[in-house]
């Protein structure tokens, strides 16, 4: 197939580059070309514009069209009129990457289904990719416009450690500091290497009974949020100095932080992968987060410069920590 991804070298958009090129495809990639962390691999035709412009969009796109677009970077409404302008009649296959986190938080009933109901009153992040959901629906409605609405949950890749702080947090393992896990650490969580992810991702292009669906592509395995940091530390091989402080309370120190977990990560969250194996026979997930840490762990070990420490990080959590002291004395 001619495939187009609109981004590509992103952390979970990577892994599918990598999958749709070794499955054969002509795939191109529409960006800026600003990636460091994750270059262009060779066998991909690079179309340079922004598509934040669509002059430039537009420029770059020339005539081609494609059998399927993926935009791995639309994440407000405006974004997707943009996206409509530019590939009606240029595409026959729409993919809009949106996010698990779209689904009623707190979930009413686990697992999750793609007919879980879409509120998420805690984070703008993700009621504008329930708009942008909805837009694209309406447009399949009123003028058949051929989407098709993936959505991932915590995905993560070599390069990054999905534990909120990354790398400062492993420094601080390793020095033996107090780490922040929020609420008592057993909300389940879902976590997914990228090249699983890619499976269910490229599998469901130009599958005709893709059109107008929606899918999550998770793994099936479920961690607490104290099994995820235990791992983390055994990979490095010592043992975490774990507090439990309230989503709450961090979230009265670390908006950003908070958001996320107010929003997301709170709850526990898992999910059923039962309408993405039906399309996509070939997605099975092959790497657990005990052996998807430690890839992580080397690749950051690999090169000095990518253990970044972060020391406003550093001094929120302090700060976290003192005032959970201070509120709840041992």
């Amino acid at each position: 197939m001619k495939i187009l991804f609109i981004g590509g070298t992103g952390i979970i958009s990577s892994a599918c580059t990598e999958r749709a090129l070794a499955l054969g495809h002509e795939l191109y990639l529409l960006n800026r070309g600003q990636s460091s962390a994750r270059p262009v691999p060779t066998g991909v035709k690079l179309l340079s514009g922004d598509i934040r412009n669509p002059q430039s969009a537009c420029a770059a796109l020339g005539e081609h069209t494609f059998d399927a677009v993926v935009d791995w970077v639309a994440f407000t409404p405006d974004h997707i009129e943009t996206d409509l302008a530019l590939f009606r009649g240029r595409t026959s296959q729409y993919v809009f990457i949106s996010s698990a986190s779209a689904y009623q938080t707190p979930p009413a009933q686990l697992p999750v289904t793609e007919s879980t109901v879409l509120d998420n009153p805690y984070w703008q992040y993700s009621r504008n990719k329930i708009a942008c959901e909805e837009r694209l629906v309406r447009a399949y409605r009123e003028e058949k416009f051929p989407i098709t609405i993936v959505r991932p949950s915590h995905t993560y890749d070599p390069g990054y450690l999905p534990i909120h702080g990354g790398w400062t947090v492993v420094d601080r393992m390793l020095r033996g500091e107090k780490i922040i896990v929020h609420g008592d650490g057993t909300a389940l969580w879902t976590l997914t290497h990228h090249r699983d992810f890619a499976k269910g991702l490229v599998g469901l292009l130009g599958n005709s009974h893709a059109l107008g669906e929606a899918f999550h592509i998770t793994s099936d395995e479920w961690l607490t949020w104290d099994e995820i940091h235990r791992l983390v530390s055994r990979a490095v091989g010592v043992e975490p100095k774990i507090v439990h402080v309230p989503s709450e309370l961090i979230a009265a120190y670390d908006a950003e932080w908070g958001d996320g977990l107010l929003g997301d990560k709170t709850h526990s969250m898992i999910f059923d992968n039962r309408k993405i194996k039906r399309l996509v026979p070939d997605f099975v997930c092959t790497i657990p987060f005990s052996l998807g840490v430690v890839e992580s762990i080397a690749w950051h070990r690999a090169n000095p410069a990518r253990m970044k420490v972060d020391a406003a990080f550093n001094q929120r959590c302090a700060r976290i920590l003192a005032a959970y002291t201070s509120a709840w004395p041992k």
